[in-house]
Parts: structure tokens; C-alpha cells; sequence
């Protein structure tokens, strides 16, 4: 079984290996009810608890997903949904009568009597730090909707923000391989605070489980497809913004460094997994077997000292001048 942690201000013991939802909206290609409902019923199987959703995901569809295999099983994960980025918010729509309808829209969908855990879903900084929706949120914990707040960041400025907000429980961010900055300048400042921290985009949208290619073809309704470039949103979102053909290239430098026992994505994982201010990884899957691969991770050894060096020293002198958009 999975292992747990502390999630910050929440006091949730969650599995350090979690489930990013998106793909059961069918945002990275299409996804039928049968297989999504297999991939939750193996993340309850292998111990993981801990599932990240978001109402623009599918247009609600995860939630509604979600909300199907909840109420015909017993276990009862944690579900962290997200408010901020639907078409009537984002970027100038927020009010608190606004954001309190997709809250109520939300657990309408989840099938609940309260959310867990909302987070702002990288909602514009000005927005963030003006303070207004934070004191909302505050008053929708008071009033029985929502248990915590946390936030959904786009970039380390706004987790640095985030970090010293005493109502803020947890942060969700980008950090794995290709996005190493978190470790030095955010997390003594989350293990401080007790601020939990959440990591998205572990395997860099997919492309860090070594596993593509340079012909890949995405689906057109993938964001690996349409937001190369940042068409849609953050370029700093997809492949952590690097172009697909470099960050393949420095995948193939990883993949000399890789322990015999590990997969690409374990070794990934694993890597975050031993930063001490993680409390839970979140990595999407199209496949039940993804599930099992990536809750193995839980159990293996932590890497060597000598390799977390070989990686910082990678990504300071390679990767980082090639990650485009704010970091």
C-alpha cells in the first residue's frame, strides 16, 4: 500500500503517490466511462486516497465520475477540486456570488455534503494577491461549504505569496525534473508554515516516463496537441515549458542515470518524493496499470545523494535556460 503524509493546515493523511483526474475529463483524448471507472477502483486498490479534480475539467465531467464510483463503494478518498478558471470566472468575472454558485455546482456534481478541499485554479496573481477571494473562501469555510483552502499556481512568485497566507492550507505547483527552482527558494518556507504541497505535472505531461517519441501524435483534443506553444494557456504548463524535441533530448540524458530497479517515471517520481516539504504527488493516467506502476513508487528506496546532485547540476546548466513562460 501506498504510504502516507501530513497535508499541511488540513491534517489529512494522504497517500504521498495521488491521482490527477484531468484525464477523466477526456482533456488529453478521449476516455469512456468503463475505463475511468477501472482506474479509480485500482487507485482505491493500491491505498491511493487522495484524487485532484477541477470543474473545468470536462466541463465537470471528472467530478461526475468521480462522484460515480464514491457513492457506489464504501472508501471514501479525499477529493480536492478546484474554482477559477471557468469561462464566467477568468479572468475578470469573480464575485463572490460567482465563485460560491461553482462551488455549490461542484459538490452538486461530487454527490457530497462538503468539499474537502478547493483550490484557487491559477487565477490571475492580481486577483490572487488583492485578497478579496481569499477572505470569500474564509467565509465559505465558516459557512460549512468548503473544510480548507488551497491554491492552484502557475509560476514560484505566486507560491511565495501563497506560502506566508496563514488561511491558505496547501499549494498545488509544477515541480519535478525540469522544474527544480521549489527546492531552495518554497520548501523550508511550506515545512515552516505547514503549508502542504502538492505537485502537479510530476512527469512533465507525460513526456518524463521516457516513454515518446520523437513522431508522437497527440490527439487534437489533448493540450500536449493544441498548447505546445501556449496557445490556450501558461506555456509553462505543457512539458513544463519546454518544446517537445528538447525536452525528448534531455530525456534520453536522464535515461543514462536511471537505476536498474526503476522505470523512467519512478525514477521521476521518487525524486520528488524525496523532497521532505511533498506531501503528495499527483500524476494522471490513462490506464489502470499506470496506477499500480505509479504507486510502486511509494515503496521504493530514496536515490542517492550523488544522483540528486547529477540533477540539479543538469537542470541549472541545461534545462532551465530552455523552460519558457515565468517559473
Amino acid at each position: 500500500m501506498v504510504s502516507t503524509r501530513i497535508l499541511g493546515k488540513t491534517g489529512f493523511q494522504v497517500s504521498e503517490i495521488g491521482l490527477g483526474c484531468w484525464q477523466l475529463g477526456g482533456d488529453f483524448g478521449p476516455i469512456d466511462d468503463a475505463r475511468c471507472q477501472l482506474i479509480l477502483s485500482e487507485a482505491d486498490t493500491q491505498g491511493i486516497n487522495f484524487w485532484d479534480t477541477a470543474d473545468v475539467y470536462g466541463a465537470g465531467k471528472s467530478e461526475e465520475r468521480i462522484a460515480q464510483f464514491t457513492t457506489s463503494h464504501s472508501s471514501k478518498p479525499i477529493v480536492a477540486t478546484k474554482v477559477g478558471r471557468a469561462a464566467e470566472l477568468y479572468p475578470s468575472g469573480y464575485t463572490k456570488t460567482s465563485v460560491r454558485t461553482n462551488l455549490e455546482n461542484s459538490l452538486t456534481r461530487l454527490q457530497g455534503e462538503v468539499l474537502d478541499l478547493v483550490q484557487l485554479h491559477c487565477i490571475p496573481s492580481e486577483v490572487l494577491k488583492a485578497g478579496d477571494i481569499l477572505n470569500w473562501m474564509d467565509d465559505f469555510e465558516q459557512q460549512g461549504l468548503i473544510r480548507y483552502t488551497g491554491v492552484s499556481v502557475e509560476t514560484l512568485d505566486e507560491a511565495l505569496f501563497a506560502v506566508e497566507h496563514p488561511k491558505i492550507a496547501t499549494i498545488q505547483t509544477i515541480f519535478n525534473l525540469f522544474r527544480q527552482d521549489h527546492i531552495e527558494q518554497l520548501f523550508p518556507k511550506a515545512l515552516g508554515n505547514n503549508v502542504g504541497i502538492i505537485v502537479r505535472l510530476p512527469l512533465a505531461s507525460g513526456v518524463l516516463a521516457g516513454t515518446m517519441r520523437p513522431d508522437k501524435v497527440f490527439d487534437p483534443s489533448d493540450h500536449r496537441n493544441y498548447n505546445q506553444n501556449g496557445a490556450a494557456f501558461s506555456v509553462g504548463e505543457t512539458f513544463s515549458g519546454l518544446p517537445f524535441s528538447k525536452a525528448l533530448e534531455f530525456v534520453d540524458t536522464l535515461k543514462s542515470h536511471k537505476p536498474a530497479n526503476m522505470s523512467m517515471a519512478q525514477m521521476a517520481m521518487r525524486w520528488i518524493l524525496d523532497q521532505k516539504a511533498v506531501s503528495t504527488v499527483i500524476t494522471g493516467v490513462s490506464r489502470p496499470e499506470q496506477v499500480r506502476e505509479n504507486a510502486s513508487t511509494s515503496s521504493l528506496s530514496s536515490l542517492p545523494p550523488s544522483l540528486h546532485q547529477t540533477f540539479k547540476d543538469f537542470y541549472f546548466s541545461s534545462v532551465k535556460p530552455h523552460v519558457r513562460g515565468v517559473m
